[in-house]
């Protein structure tokens, strides 16, 4: 006995074709939804950065004042290190000559200069090896 397949019937092929169309009608309802919601998401991070990007100005601004302030107030420091490291030089030489001028060998630690070797101590500390 050999299985005899039965022609499809006009209903048969209507009915499929009906049920094609509804799912492609349903995958492309879903496909819009999902592109409406990419584009939703899209405009509210373009909405996000907008915002972001405006106050950028504003922050520079500020940073740059306060690099300004922070400049100026370097080069005060800079000027009232170099004015006390005079002193104390100046100090040193007073020192040494009055000591040589009474007899005495006096001996005063240099002080260095930290704007051009910022990395040593202005005055030799009591465990420096260099004393």
């Amino acid at each position: 006995m050999a299985a005899t397949q039965k022609p499809a019937s006009s209903s048969d092929v209507d009915e499929k074709r009906r049920k094609r169309m509804q799912s492609n009608r349903e995958s492309a309802r879903r496909s819009r939804a999902r592109k409406q919601k990419q584009l939703k998401d899209l405009s509210n991070e373009q909405s996000a950065l907008q915002k972001e990007n405006s106050q950028f100005p504003e922050k520079i601004r500020v940073i740059e004042e306060q690099f300004t302030e922070l400049e100026y107030s370097s080069n005060e420091l800079r000027a009232l290190m170099m004015e006390l490291n005079s002193r104390v030089n100046s100090l040193v030489m007073v020192l040494q000559n009055m000591g040589q001028g009474m007899g005495y060998g006096v001996q005063i630690p240099q002080t260095t200069d930290p704007l051009v070797q910022p990395w040593l101590p202005p005055f030799p500390t009591a465990y420096n090896p260099d004393i």
